[in-house]
């Protein structure tokens, strides 16, 4: 994905050519669904909220400051929206006794990843962000912090925290635990 390309579309759009914004939509769509999904689990509510943080930044364009790559803007704008979204609509609590044993076609790797997953779902907000970010998204530490808008201790934090809930979610705590920080 190209900045100049990116700054190209910004500014015919800001110059009066709304079309231009297309071309924006089309580089920066499936990785702004990708992370929707990532925190609502929902392809069809992804897609919504993908679209959503489009319209915004459409609309904040002019405010867009340049002091970094277009990318940078939009993903922290998205990430706010998706944050502010869910926590309007929480995902569905999930019951960990309702899980059924496997039907023997999936691994063990991929039934420990899903109860990772549906684990990190139940968190509250602020250490599930934290998680999706760091562990997910591959962030670092001061990107997941900038991103989140928290000082790196706090996002320290709230990894030790989550990771502890974790270890107390999970029926195999400790090789959960030690698959997120592997993930390190």
């Amino acid at each position: 994905m190209n900045a100049a390309d990116d700054l190209a579309d910004v500014d015919r759009v800001l110059a009066g050519d709304p079309s231009a914004f297309e071309g924006l939509v089309r580089r920066w769509q499936g990785p702004l669904v990708n992370l929707a999904f990532r925190f609502c689990r929902d392809r069809g509510r992804a897609e919504d909220l993908a679209q959503e943080a489009f319209l915004k930044a459409y609309r904040g364009l002019a405010r867009w400051r340049r002091e970094g790559r277009f990318s940078t803007w939009l993903f922290a704008l998205a990430t706010n929206h998706y944050r502010s979204a869910i926590r309007q609509i929480p995902p569905a609590p999930f019951a960990f006794d309702a899980i059924e044993a496997p039907a023997g076609r999936e691994s063990a790797d991929d039934e420990r990843d899903r109860a990772i997953r549906r684990a990190v779902d139940t968190l509250p907000a602020k250490y599930r962000e934290a998680l999706i970010l760091y562990y997910f998204e591959e962030m670092d530490v001061a990107a997941a912090a900038a991103r989140l808008g928290v000082p790196e201790g706090t996002l320290k934090a709230r990894l030790a925290r989550a990771r502890d809930l974790l270890r107390r979610k999970l029926p195999l705590a400790g090789s959960a635990a030690r698959v997120l920080r592997e993930a390190q």
